[in-house]
């Protein structure tokens, strides 16, 4: 099963995880970057970052190669903003016809919101369930031995053996 694994990384925690998974799954990575980045640290990266995920916008992408037709499985990966996923997979959702694919995903959070974002990505696909779902809490910023066990569960979920 050939697997795609498209995130989105303000900080390089979902980057850290996507890595790893990607290692472990035998994906290949395909990382979005709206044209126009958002603020790195301070009040604007909480203020512009949240107001962007809950006001649901789909910023402009910088160029991207992705042909759905060559891809099994979709896993989408981002860092939890507001209770929601970020802006540039919900741009990505609208530009690709994803009919068809598996779909799991991975979210890095600092404190909650996880699965109520993981609700809004499933009504953004139109779809009622994730073939696997996981959660880490800040894995690159804050190491934690769990976290290299928690992808091993979520990569054999993934193949059948979880």
């Amino acid at each position: 099963m050939k697997t795609l694994i498209v995130y989105y990384s303000l900080e390089g925690n979902t980057a850290w995880a996507a890595e790893r998974i990607a290692r472990a799954a035998g994906a290949e990575l395909l990382r979005l970057e709206p044209v126009k980045a958002y603020p790195a640290s301070g009040f604007k990266k909480f203020f512009w970052g949240g107001k962007s995920a809950v006001m649901a916008e789909t910023p402009e992408l910088a160029p991207y190669s992705f042909d759905s037709s060559a891809w099994d499985r979709i896993v989408f990966g981002f860092p939890v903003w507001a209770g929601n996923l970020t802006p540039p997979l919900r741009t990505f959702i609208r530009d690709n016809d994803l009919g068809g694919k598996r779909i799991a995903a991975f979210a890095c959070q600092s404190g909650a919101g996880a699965e109520k974002a993981f609700g809004k990505l499933k009504a953004a696909l139109g779809i009622d369930t994730l073939e696997a779902e996981l959660v880490l809490i800040d894995p690159k910023d804050k190491p934690d031995g769990a976290n290299e066990d928690k992808i091993r569960a979520f990569c054999a979920a993934l193949s059948g053996n979880g």
